[in-house]
């Protein structure tokens, strides 16, 4: 079966920090050979491409780097802080909260963000072996109050159309099930996934979708992703946004505001902005609580509420994500 672009491009993307900086003309940054094996640098042309050249500050940039930041070992950050390992009543579906479960629908990106809270997830013995989502299907069968199925990963949209329609068709046959909600940073990362084909997919079966981007600053959103994501509004999908608060990339208030008016200018909501979750690698990117409380209180000093994301933080064993201040 012959390619599609997208996937020739996923297969093109950069793989290297070193070439990377050096096609951006950067010198001097200290990266980390060992988190660079540990949790590989990987990031979509596309992406790479609106980072500004010559800036080693760059908040795209500093979203990706594997620097010698990561590794340094503090005892606060694990490598499962939310417990999902635990949380997987079948390979490959997580249950944490009433009503709604995730499907791990793959272990792959298109981007590889240095703060995943899922950079260390065993994708390997998590995912549904070979294809195989009866197991799945038979636990959401069981549970009648499940109303609302998530694709998560990784990310679901990078896997062949074929799969991913499948597994969608397989979930709409359950009668209980409302809504499909997909959480991808792909229509930003790689806007050339999102063809007629997957647009079919999305929303050719009674399911209800929703698409969760994860957009971290107004930098990231260009002409071509307002594109697709005005095609997919036109196709009947609301689509949310959630942001992770992160030092020296956009924790300040005037940062997230421009965020927020570029998301509304692309017919997104604001939908959540979370706290660090305290991953093992991750703690140089750490806002602290009274920070994050102060910005957030400026926000709704500058703006109307609907542009105003809700501040949260995910604590394991938790009946739900929890408001911070």
């Amino acid at each position: 079966m012959q390619q599609q672009k997208w996937q020739t491009l996923l297969q093109k993307s950069v793989k290297s920090p070193s070439t990377l900086l050096e096609d951006l003309g950067i010198e001097g940054i200290a990266l980390s050979e060992m988190a660079n094996r540990t949790f590989p640098f990987r990031v979509a042309e596309g992406f790479s491409r609106r980072i500004e050249k010559g800036n080693p500050d760059d908040p795209l940039l500093r979203q990706i780097l594997p620097l010698s930041d990561e590794d340094q070992d503090y005892p606060a950050y694990s490598r499962d802080p939310l417990a999902e390992h635990a949380s997987q009543p079948v390979p490959g579906l997580l249950h944490k909260y009433k009503g709604r479960v995730l499907v791990i629908v793959t272990g792959a990106c298109a981007i590889h963000c240095r703060y995943c809270f899922r950079r260390h997830f065993p994708y390997a013995e998590s995912n549904a072996a070979n294809n195989n989502w009866a197991p799945v299907m038979q636990y959401l069968e069981k549970d009648t109050t499940v109303s609302e199925v998530i694709l998560s990963g990784g990310d679901p949209l990078t896997v062949s159309d074929d799969r991913l329609s499948g597994l969608i068709k397989l979930v709409a046959e359950i009668p209980h099930i409302k809504r499909l909600r997909i959480h991808s940073r792909v229509p930003v990362v790689l806007p050339e996934r999102i063809t007629d084909t997957l647009l079919r997919s999305l929303t050719g079966t009674r399911l209800q979708p929703v698409m969760v981007l994860h957009v971290n600053h107004a930098n990231e959103l260009d002409a071509t992703t307002a594109l697709v994501l005005k095609k997919m509004i036109r196709h009947g999908i609301p689509l949310l946004n959630q942001s992770v608060l992160l030092k020296g990339i956009n924790d300040s208030v005037d940062t997230l505001a421009a965020l927020s008016e570029k998301l509304f200018e692309f017919g997104v909501i604001p939908y959540y902005l979370h706290m660090l979750d305290p991953v093992k690698g991750v703690s140089h990117y750490q806002v602290e609580e009274s920070r994050a409380i102060q910005i957030m209180q400026q926000l709704h000093e500058m703006l109307p509420g609907y542009l105003i994301p809700r501040l949260v933080r995910e604590i394991a064993g938790a009946a739900s994500k929890i408001s911070v201040g």
